[in-house]
């Protein structure tokens, strides 16, 4: 995959500025986010249902900042944001189903899991996000497919070609460098989180790569964050939260 970018200085500014939120102010927005949810998620009925609007309204002004960094940009056009279909789509499609079955398949398990009051990993550091209401479930899966889409458009797709386009750096060293702010969001979860996070951004870029699209990542993503924020919440009173 190759990619060269050419960005204005006005598209510069703005990328630049998405680029130190996510870096610098996610980690910390979204640690004091979760803090606040886990504290009043069982005193505060709609607690979780106002965290989910708040993250919908984040992803449209970080997306919005991204269509605009693209817009602003006659030098950059969309296929160096991934924003293309895949160099082998049969391939592709083919993947995105196999990601699809897992996570169908991996979330019944976890379901049946956490029915039976086994241990599902990672689900602690996840609690306050689940769902227990009609309502809430509608916006956990609407929340799930946002990020699938956002996070894959700004730390794999803008975030990559800003490294190479402004910053001069090679395709692997920049898309190294947005695994590592990608893995810092994770803060909100602990040092566990941001590992997870890591791995986690490193498997969505090697698919981005593989297609020199982002179309399975985003699939493949979504997925994943649906099964996990739909996930039934455990009986009983929950763990201190680790943020």
């Amino acid at each position: 995959m190759t990619i060269s970018p050419d960005f204005s200085v006005a598209s510069t500014a703005v990328t630049a500025a998405l680029a130190a939120y996510l870096l610098l102010g996610e980690p910390w927005a979204g640690r004091r986010m979760y803090a606040s949810l886990a504290r009043r998620r069982d005193t505060e009925p709609r607690a979780l249902v106002r965290y989910f609007g708040r993250t919908l309204a984040l992803w449209g002004v970080l997306a919005a900042g991204a269509v605009a960094a693209l817009l602003l940009s006659p030098g950059v056009d969309a296929a160096d944001l991934g924003l293309v279909l895949p160099e082998r789509p049969g391939h592709t499609v083919a993947l995105m189903l196999v990601f699809v079955a897992v996570a169908v398949a991996s979330g019944r398990n976890f379901r049946g899991m956490a029915e039976r009051g086994r241990h599902v990993p990672g689900l602690a550091s996840i609690e306050a996000m689940l769902p227990r209401t009609a309502e809430e479930r509608r916006l956990a899966i609407a929340v799930a497919v946002t990020d699938g889409i956002g996070a894959n458009l700004l730390y794999r797709g803008l975030l990559i070609a800003f490294g190479v386009g402004a910053l001069g750096l090679d395709l692997t060293v920049a898309a190294a460098l947005s695994v590592l702010v990608y893995a810092l969001a994770g803060a909100y979860q602990g040092r566990q989180g941001i590992l997870v996070f890591a791995v986690f951004g490193a498997v969505m870029t090697g698919l981005y790569f593989a297609t020199g699209s982002l179309l399975l990542p985003v699939v493949a993503h979504a997925a994943l964050s649906v099964r996990d924020l739909t996930l039934p919440a455990p009986d009983g009173p929950r763990a201190p939260s680790a943020a």
